[in-house]
């Protein structure tokens, strides 16, 4: 009896166990992560400074770049230096602590996934309507869009927040996982959590299809106007341009719908948090590497930067 009032006590702190069924490669873990985190941060916040000090990156495909990046540096700097401490010790987190990252962390990977239709649109407009698209992308028109993406993801997450703070959480506090993830945590209620899953799943179904059905249908229309030019450079910048965006976004989208969306699909938790793993901080960290390996315009801005630097430096 001792055992079941234990496990139905109300409590106050989760444990987050990380990667504890691998412990014998914590601290290769802990030295990878960290280095991933820490380019991930830098590389990002290039891009900003790249953007910001070049007079030839204030487009609005550089502006929502920008934003995207700055997106990217709080996203995984809410998961990862958590993640990173339960390499070395215990990961404890309050129940208050535990829903606020959880609220941080949805809030901005929501944001994220309408920037990155914004981004397709974007893309859309300058390759099918060249002549229109200064008006169409106007800095008013770039500002709102940016907003409603920020605006959107605090909104939804908000909702969902508000409504896992009714639920009750007993034992055990222990969550399988690196982060305070909204699955392995309705696991923990004990407490009704039917209305809290079914809006969960409603906004994700929302939140995931209708930008990426955006994005299809800009890329769908790119590719049909990009066939009629003529084979030459312009035709190779337009698909290089968006391959690069369709890598970032396959692989945050893909991640995103099987756990959120389709979460049966996958049978362990350890493959779980591998999925989590992608959308967490491998797409953060190919961001910047994506967009500037293969764009001339951000590789002149960052020639152009550390030039600028280099020289101060000796005089």
């Amino acid at each position: 009896m001792e055992a079941v009032t234990l496990e139905n006590q109300t409590i106050t702190e989760f444990v987050l166990l990380g990667f504890h069924d691998v412990a014998e490669l914590r601290l290769l873990f802990f030295i990878v992560f960290t280095v991933i985190y820490v380019s991930t941060v830098a590389g990002n916040v290039l891009i900003i400074v790249a953007v910001v000090s070049s007079q030839r990156l204030h487009t609005p495909m550089y502006f929502f770049l920008a934003n995207l990046s700055f997106l990217e540096i709080l996203y995984t700097s809410t998961v990862v230096p958590k993640m990173l401490q339960g390499f070395l010790q215990e990961a404890a987190i309050s129940v208050a602590g535990c829903l606020l990252q959880f609220f941080i962390f949805g809030s901005l990977a929501t944001a994220e996934c309408f920037m990155l239709a914004i981004m397709a649109y974007d893309r859309y407009l300058a390759i099918c309507y060249p002549l229109r698209y200064p008006l169409l992308m106007g800095p008013r028109g770039c500002l709102g869009l940016v907003l409603v993406a920020w605006l959107s993801g605090f909104m939804v997450d908000g909702l969902v927040v508000a409504l896992m703070g009714q639920l009750t959480f007993c034992g055990p506090s222990h969550i399988d996982h690196f982060y305070c993830d909204f699955m392995p945590l309705m696991g923990l209620v004990c407490s009704d959590p039917r209305v809290t899953q079914m809006t969960t799943f409603i906004l994700s179904v929302v939140c995931l299809t209708v930008p990426f059905g955006l994005i299809l249908t800009s890329y769908a229309r790119i590719v049909v106007v990009v066939l009629r030019v003529p084979a030459g450079a312009q035709r190779r910048k337009a698909f290089s341009t968006c391959s690069s965006h369709l890598a970032v976004v396959s692989t945050f989208y893909g991640t995103l719908m099987v756990l959120y969306i389709a979460p049966s699909a996958v049978h362990s938790q350890l493959l779980s948090k591998v999925f989590a793993l992608l959308y967490t901080v491998v797409t953060p960290l190919l961001n910047p590497v994506i967009y500037t390996l293969r764009n001339k315009e951000v590789h002149y801005a960052l020639r152009r930067l550390l030039y600028i630097k280099h020289t101060e430096t000796r005089d």
